[in-house]
């Protein structure tokens, strides 16, 4: 026999031993809390800073006719701005549902659309076929959606009588009842 294979093989270390298993204990601990805490939130949620924060000034022109529109002129009353454009197709789809809702809400709540990153006669064009239940007003410069930190269309943004802004709705709403559950609250 040689002497490699007749050497008995050395014990470790049993500090190193408590080390590894601290170590793995607490990476199996870390990987639980990051799964646990991420369960019950919706992973598609847009971080939204603005809430809770008085809702940012603005005067711009109406496209439904002559004129402006100030958020001024609505002080004391729950405000539904919905930031939409021709080009997309979802707003397109959930017009239906807004025009349902400042019907069904006239005299609750004041429903302003405000067109982002569009052309003026693409806008003008799309109203003149569908209509508008609500005012729209042209922010050419996206303003008004920098203001309002606007990640993209379609975006509604349910702000109290105090001018506070209390949520963003993200997703085009598809059912009076979706609409119905996201604007109670400013309501109250």
């Amino acid at each position: 026999m040689s002497e490699a294979q007749a050497s008995p093989v050395p014990e470790q270390n049993p500090m190193k031993r408590v080390i590894a298993v601290i170590i793995a204990l607490s990476v199996v601990s870390f990987v639980v809390y990051v799964m646990a805490s991420g369960f019950g939130n919706d992973p598609h949620a847009v971080p939204f800073m603005m809430k809770g924060k008085p809702a940012p000034a603005f005067t711009i022109k109406r496209l439904d006719r002559e004129g402006q529109i100030s958020l001024a002129d609505y002080a004391g009353q729950p405000v539904v701005l919905n930031f939409w454009a021709t080009w997309c197709g979802p707003c397109k789809m959930e017009q239906p549902v807004l025009d349902w809702a400042a019907n069904a809400y006239k005299g609750k709540a004041v429903f302003i659309g405000i067109v982002f990153e569009d052309t003026e006669e693409a806008t003008r064009k799309f109203l003149k076929q569908t209509g508008a239940a609500y005012p729209q007003v042209y922010d050419p410069k996206s303003t008004v959606a920098v203001d309002y930190a606007v990640s993209g269309v379609p975006e509604t943004y349910f702000i109290n009588r105090q001018g506070i802004i209390v949520k963003k709705y993200i997703y085009p709403f598809s059912s009076p009842d979706e609409f119905n559950e996201q604007i109670a609250e400013i309501l109250k």
